[in-house]
């Protein structure tokens, strides 16, 4: 490997970005690379009070004396985008490694840097191509996830694959948990790969389409349960959206409560009340009945209750089952809307 350092420009923009720069940022030296810039979206209003905040990228990259992008665009059709491009040039990026940047990257830029661009992607490619790996994941009821590097494409996510690390996704494997779990695996598989980036890009693996899923973006009326639905596939919903229900048929989003936590469905536990009745509200879950099974081949047709720990009312703090059965908010009998 040659003596001069590998410049290395990073785009990515929220917390599973920051967990792969914090990894190149520490191993700088052992990788013979120099974080030369990091480009991230524009600084957005979040939280309650609607500010005007950094993405945690952007904050790393400071903290770290690393000189920020901001540009809106990369597209020719725009004074703004082609400054973009330029800038970009001026780095003299040998590689630009990208994790949910929220950005396009078109050809001229994917072809800027001398060894590409290459992405940090939160599936086991082809499985699932897209905006929202993690979360469909968990809905499909996959047992196993990862991470795959792969050398970035004009197409969504088509590129070779470099290398996969795979990782097992548990019963109890939230969106948020599991996030966790693949920025921790994409800041080692980043490392991985630009320690021997030329050797990696020689032995590409091409993607087969045919095995491709397109990951949806993620939609507010996903997260709605409808209580109809078997048990499993309602503990999916739970623990891979901010799913709600509501206690009436008055859908007004005001009213909307949330179901934060289930616990992993036991099918033994099988009912004939009505989906969305609430038999039991105990201390340590709130039983619901639900739909029949349709995923579990050996208990096809049977209704199964669900186990809720955790939900939180319109205006109010997430409460446990315990804190619910202690107060007046839900009754035995109770039906939730389905």
């Amino acid at each position: 490997m040659s003596q001069t350092p590998l410049r290395v420009v990073f785009a990515g923009t929220p917390e599973f970005a920051k967990v792969a720069l914090q990894a190149l940022i520490s191993h700088q030296k052992a990788l013979n690379i120099d974080v030369v810039a990091v480009y991230t979206q524009p600084d957005r209003k979040s939280g309650r009070g609607q500010k005007i905040s950094a993405s945690p990228v952007k904050a790393l990259a400071l903290a770290n004396n690393i000189a920020v992008e901001q540009p809106e665009s990369f597209s020719l059709k725009s004074t703004n985008g082609s400054v973009s491009r330029e800038t970009l040039k001026h780095y003299r990026p040998d590689v630009m490694v990208v994790a949910a940047y929220g950005l396009i990257l078109p050809l001229g830029v994917l072809h800027t840097p001398k060894f590409g661009c290459i992405n940090i992607h939160g599936s086991l490619l082809p499985r699932w191509r897209g905006a929202a790996p993690i979360q469909r994941a968990i809905l499909a009821g996959d047992d196993t996830t990862g991470i795959t590097i792969m050398q970035m494409a004009q197409g969504l996510d088509t590129g070779n694959m470099l290398y996969k690390i795979a990782c097992p996704i548990t019963d109890t494997d939230t969106t948020q948990l599991l996030h966790d779990k693949l920025a921790k695996l994409g800041g080692e598989a980043i490392v991985t790969v630009l320690s021997d980036l030329e050797n990696y890009q020689q032995k590409a693996e091409k993607q087969d389409d045919a095995l491709a899923n397109y990951a949806e973006k993620i939609t507010t009326a996903e997260g709605e349960i409808n209580w109809q639905n078997d048990a499993i596939s309602i503990q999916r919903q739970i623990r891979a959206l901010n799913a709600f229900t509501y206690l009436d048929e008055n859908k007004d989003p005001n009213q909307r409560i949330k179901i934060i936590e289930a616990a992993p469905i036991k099918l033994d536990q099988q009912t004939h009340e009505p989906a969305g009745k609430i038999v039991s509200v105990g201390r340590n879950a709130i039983l619901v009945a639900c739909g029949k099974n349709a995923t579990n081949h050996q208990h096809q047709g049977a209704q199964h209750l669900i186990n809720i720990t955790q939900m939180q009312w319109p205006g109010g703090k997430p409460l446990t089952a315990e804190q619910i059965a202690n107060g007046d908010k839900l009754n035995d009998g109770d039906i939730f809307h389905s």
